[in-house]
Protein backbone atom coordinates (compact mmCIF):
# COMPACT_ATOMS: atom_id res chain seq x y z
CA UNK A 1 0.00 0.00 0.00
CA UNK A 2 3.16 2.12 0.09
CA UNK A 3 3.76 2.24 -3.13
CA UNK A 4 2.69 5.03 -5.96
CA UNK A 5 1.75 1.50 -8.24
CA UNK A 6 -1.31 0.86 -5.61
CA UNK A 7 -2.68 4.52 -6.07
CA UNK A 8 -2.50 4.48 -10.32
CA UNK A 9 -5.18 4.56 -12.44
CA UNK A 10 -7.98 4.97 -9.53
CA UNK A 11 -11.78 3.85 -9.90
CA UNK A 12 -14.82 6.11 -10.14
CA UNK A 13 -16.78 4.38 -7.28
CA UNK A 14 -20.57 3.84 -7.81
CA UNK A 15 -22.56 2.59 -5.21
CA UNK A 16 -25.06 1.20 -8.04
CA UNK A 17 -22.58 -0.60 -10.07
CA UNK A 18 -23.37 -4.33 -10.54
CA UNK A 19 -26.21 -6.64 -11.27
CA UNK A 20 -26.14 -7.75 -7.98
CA UNK A 21 -27.38 -6.09 -4.54
CA UNK A 22 -25.62 -4.46 -1.48
CA UNK A 23 -26.52 -6.40 1.33
CA UNK A 24 -25.34 -6.68 5.27
CA UNK A 25 -23.55 -9.82 5.82
CA UNK A 26 -22.17 -10.82 9.13
CA UNK A 27 -22.39 -6.69 10.15
CA UNK A 28 -20.67 -5.49 6.90
CA UNK A 29 -22.44 -4.09 3.90
CA UNK A 30 -21.55 -6.73 1.02
CA UNK A 31 -22.07 -6.90 -2.58
CA UNK A 32 -23.68 -10.42 -2.95
CA UNK A 33 -23.91 -11.49 -6.53
CA UNK A 34 -24.96 -14.79 -8.42
CA UNK A 35 -27.79 -17.57 -7.46
CA UNK A 36 -27.99 -17.36 -3.91
CA UNK A 37 -28.98 -21.33 -3.81
CA UNK A 38 -25.66 -22.20 -5.17
CA UNK A 39 -23.72 -24.67 -2.90
CA UNK A 40 -20.33 -22.64 -3.97
CA UNK A 41 -19.41 -19.68 -2.57
CA UNK A 42 -16.01 -17.11 -3.84
CA UNK A 43 -14.89 -14.39 -1.05
CA UNK A 44 -13.56 -11.50 -3.30
CA UNK A 45 -11.52 -9.50 -1.05
CA UNK A 46 -10.40 -5.74 -3.09
CA UNK A 47 -7.40 -3.48 -3.17
CA UNK A 48 -7.45 -0.54 -0.80
CA UNK A 49 -10.44 1.38 -3.54
CA UNK A 50 -13.09 -0.62 -2.34
CA UNK A 51 -16.15 -3.01 -3.36
CA UNK A 52 -17.64 -0.09 -5.15
CA UNK A 53 -15.55 -0.07 -7.67
CA UNK A 54 -16.95 -0.72 -11.13
CA UNK A 55 -14.56 -3.10 -12.57
CA UNK A 56 -14.32 -5.01 -9.43
CA UNK A 57 -18.01 -5.58 -9.13
CA UNK A 58 -17.79 -6.56 -12.78
CA UNK A 59 -15.64 -9.40 -12.03
CA UNK A 60 -17.28 -10.18 -9.13
CA UNK A 61 -20.60 -10.43 -11.81
CA UNK A 62 -18.50 -12.24 -14.62
CA UNK A 63 -17.28 -14.97 -11.29
CA UNK A 64 -21.01 -15.19 -10.38
CA UNK A 65 -22.05 -16.17 -14.02
CA UNK A 66 -20.16 -19.38 -13.75
CA UNK A 67 -22.41 -20.29 -11.10
CA UNK A 68 -20.73 -19.06 -7.72
CA UNK A 69 -22.59 -16.97 -5.18
CA UNK A 70 -20.03 -14.66 -4.38
CA UNK A 71 -19.62 -11.91 -2.15
CA UNK A 72 -17.63 -9.00 -1.87
CA UNK A 73 -17.42 -7.45 1.20
CA UNK A 74 -16.88 -3.63 2.11
CA UNK A 75 -13.59 -4.30 4.58
CA UNK A 76 -13.12 -0.43 4.95
CA UNK A 77 -16.43 0.17 6.39
CA UNK A 78 -17.48 3.30 4.13
CA UNK A 79 -13.69 4.65 4.01
CA UNK A 80 -11.91 3.69 1.00
CA UNK A 81 -9.14 5.22 -0.31
CA UNK A 82 -9.63 8.58 -1.35
CA UNK A 83 -7.35 10.66 -3.53
CA UNK A 84 -9.50 13.67 -4.16
CA UNK A 85 -9.91 14.44 -0.24
CA UNK A 86 -6.68 16.70 0.03
CA UNK A 87 -6.75 15.97 3.84
CA UNK A 88 -6.65 12.09 3.11
CA UNK A 89 -3.52 10.60 4.79
CA UNK A 90 -2.53 7.44 3.55
CA UNK A 91 -0.47 6.24 6.96
CA UNK A 92 -3.70 7.12 9.02
CA UNK A 93 -6.05 5.34 6.62
CA UNK A 94 -3.22 2.05 6.57
CA UNK A 95 -2.99 2.12 10.79
CA UNK A 96 -6.53 2.05 10.43
CA UNK A 97 -7.53 -0.72 7.97
CA UNK A 98 -4.91 -3.38 8.26
CA UNK A 99 -5.22 -6.91 6.43
CA UNK A 100 -5.17 -8.52 10.28
CA UNK A 101 -8.56 -6.66 10.78
CA UNK A 102 -9.73 -7.65 7.13
CA UNK A 103 -8.62 -11.41 7.62
CA UNK A 104 -10.68 -11.32 11.70
CA UNK A 105 -13.63 -9.92 9.55
CA UNK A 106 -13.60 -12.20 6.70
CA UNK A 107 -14.12 -15.10 9.22
CA UNK A 108 -17.99 -14.27 10.19
CA UNK A 109 -18.96 -13.99 6.30
CA UNK A 110 -17.63 -16.96 5.50
CA UNK A 111 -19.46 -18.58 8.68
CA UNK A 112 -22.56 -16.69 6.95
CA UNK A 113 -22.17 -18.64 3.77
CA UNK A 114 -21.77 -21.89 5.70
CA UNK A 115 -24.91 -20.95 7.74
CA UNK A 116 -26.42 -20.61 4.14
CA UNK A 117 -25.84 -24.50 3.14
CA UNK A 118 -22.96 -23.49 1.26
CA UNK A 119 -20.63 -26.18 0.83
CA UNK A 120 -16.67 -25.29 -0.16
CA UNK A 121 -15.79 -21.59 -0.53
CA UNK A 122 -12.73 -20.00 -2.76
CA UNK A 123 -11.47 -16.84 -1.43
CA UNK A 124 -9.52 -14.13 -4.19
CA UNK A 125 -8.09 -11.02 -3.08
CA UNK A 126 -6.86 -7.98 -5.06
CA UNK A 127 -3.63 -6.16 -3.44
CA UNK A 128 -4.64 -5.27 0.00
CA UNK A 129 -6.74 -8.30 -0.34
CA UNK A 130 -4.20 -10.32 -1.38
CA UNK A 131 -2.90 -10.43 2.17
CA UNK A 132 -6.03 -11.33 3.79
CA UNK A 133 -6.44 -14.29 1.24
CA UNK A 134 -3.08 -15.98 1.97
CA UNK A 135 -4.05 -15.47 5.59
CA UNK A 136 -7.72 -17.27 4.89
CA UNK A 137 -4.94 -20.38 2.72
CA UNK A 138 -3.71 -21.33 6.18
CA UNK A 139 -6.74 -21.88 7.35
CA UNK A 140 -9.58 -24.39 6.58
CA UNK A 141 -12.04 -22.10 6.37
CA UNK A 142 -11.95 -22.16 2.45
CA UNK A 143 -10.90 -24.46 0.30
CA UNK A 144 -8.82 -22.68 -2.40
CA UNK A 145 -7.85 -19.48 -2.77
CA UNK A 146 -6.35 -16.78 -5.50
CA UNK A 147 -3.58 -13.79 -4.96
CA UNK A 148 -3.76 -11.45 -7.62
CA UNK A 149 -1.15 -8.59 -7.67
CA UNK A 150 -0.96 -9.20 -3.46
CA UNK A 151 0.51 -6.51 -1.74
CA UNK A 152 2.77 -6.65 1.86
CA UNK A 153 2.71 -10.89 1.32
CA UNK A 154 5.77 -12.90 3.15
CA UNK A 155 7.97 -15.97 3.11
CA UNK A 156 6.11 -16.57 6.34
CA UNK A 157 3.05 -16.24 4.94
CA UNK A 158 3.58 -18.55 2.02
CA UNK A 159 4.98 -21.24 4.39
CA UNK A 160 1.80 -20.89 6.37
CA UNK A 161 -0.55 -21.72 3.25
CA UNK A 162 -2.03 -25.39 3.64
CA UNK A 163 -4.94 -25.49 0.48
CA UNK A 164 -4.31 -24.70 -2.88
CA UNK A 165 -3.23 -21.27 -3.81
CA UNK A 166 -2.76 -19.73 -6.88
CA UNK A 167 -0.49 -16.13 -7.24
CA UNK A 168 -1.40 -14.27 -10.72
CA UNK A 169 2.22 -11.81 -10.68
CA UNK A 170 2.70 -8.59 -12.87
CA UNK A 171 5.82 -8.32 -14.70
CA UNK A 172 6.10 -4.82 -13.46
CA UNK A 173 5.27 -4.59 -9.68
CA UNK A 174 6.98 -2.75 -7.34
CA UNK A 175 5.02 -4.11 -4.55
CA UNK A 176 5.72 -7.62 -4.97
CA UNK A 177 8.53 -8.15 -7.73
CA UNK A 178 8.00 -10.73 -10.12
CA UNK A 179 11.58 -12.51 -8.86
CA UNK A 180 9.19 -12.44 -5.36
CA UNK A 181 6.25 -14.08 -6.84
CA UNK A 182 9.20 -16.83 -8.30
CA UNK A 183 9.93 -17.26 -5.22
CA UNK A 184 7.04 -18.11 -3.47
CA UNK A 185 5.97 -20.47 -6.45
CA UNK A 186 9.21 -22.41 -5.37
CA UNK A 187 8.06 -22.52 -1.64
CA UNK A 188 4.71 -23.80 -3.13
CA UNK A 189 6.14 -26.14 -5.38
CA UNK A 190 8.14 -27.94 -2.43
CA UNK A 191 4.67 -28.79 -1.08
CA UNK A 192 4.22 -31.39 -2.89
CA UNK A 193 0.71 -32.02 -1.48
CA UNK A 194 -0.35 -28.43 -2.37
CA UNK A 195 -1.79 -27.60 -5.70
CA UNK A 196 -0.21 -24.03 -6.58
CA UNK A 197 -0.33 -21.84 -9.54
CA UNK A 198 2.47 -19.10 -10.20
CA UNK A 199 2.12 -17.06 -12.93
CA UNK A 200 3.48 -13.87 -14.21
CA UNK A 201 2.04 -11.53 -16.79
CA UNK A 202 4.10 -9.78 -19.17
CA UNK A 203 3.98 -6.33 -19.95
CA UNK A 204 1.55 -5.21 -16.92
CA UNK A 205 1.64 -3.47 -13.92
CA UNK A 206 0.51 -4.06 -9.98
CA UNK A 207 -3.23 -3.69 -10.23
CA UNK A 208 -3.77 -4.45 -13.69
CA UNK A 209 -6.54 -6.80 -13.44
CA UNK A 210 -9.20 -4.60 -11.79
CA UNK A 211 -7.53 -0.87 -12.75
CA UNK A 212 -6.94 -1.84 -16.29
CA UNK A 213 -7.94 1.67 -18.88
CA UNK A 214 -11.10 0.12 -20.46
CA UNK A 215 -9.95 1.68 -24.11
CA UNK A 216 -6.60 -0.71 -23.98
CA UNK A 217 -7.07 -2.99 -26.04
CA UNK A 218 -4.18 -5.36 -24.56
CA UNK A 219 -4.59 -4.19 -21.06
CA UNK A 220 -7.78 -5.34 -21.30
CA UNK A 221 -6.82 -8.85 -22.91
CA UNK A 222 -4.40 -9.42 -19.83
CA UNK A 223 -6.78 -8.58 -17.17
CA UNK A 224 -9.18 -10.92 -18.62
CA UNK A 225 -6.73 -13.94 -19.04
CA UNK A 226 -6.27 -13.36 -15.45
CA UNK A 227 -9.60 -13.60 -14.45
CA UNK A 228 -10.32 -16.88 -16.78
CA UNK A 229 -7.03 -17.94 -14.56
CA UNK A 230 -8.84 -17.24 -11.72
CA UNK A 231 -11.83 -19.48 -12.93
CA UNK A 232 -10.62 -21.77 -14.08
CA UNK A 233 -8.58 -22.41 -10.37
CA UNK A 234 -11.65 -22.14 -8.35
CA UNK A 235 -13.91 -24.05 -10.84
CA UNK A 236 -11.09 -26.81 -10.10
CA UNK A 237 -10.57 -26.35 -6.48
CA UNK A 238 -14.50 -25.31 -5.26
CA UNK A 239 -16.29 -27.77 -5.98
Amino acid sequence: MASSQCLENPPTLSPTCGTGTVQEIAGLNTYVTGPSDSKLAILLVSDIFGYEAPLFRKLADKVAAAGFLVMAPDFFYGDPVDLSNPQFDRDAWRKIHTTDKGYEDAKPVIAALKSKGVSAIGAAGFCWGGRVAVKLASTDYIQAAVLLHPSRITVDDINEVKIPVAILGAEIDHITPAEQVKHFGEILSSKSEIDSLVKIFPGVSHGWTVKYKVEDESAVKSAEEAHEDMLNWFTKHVK
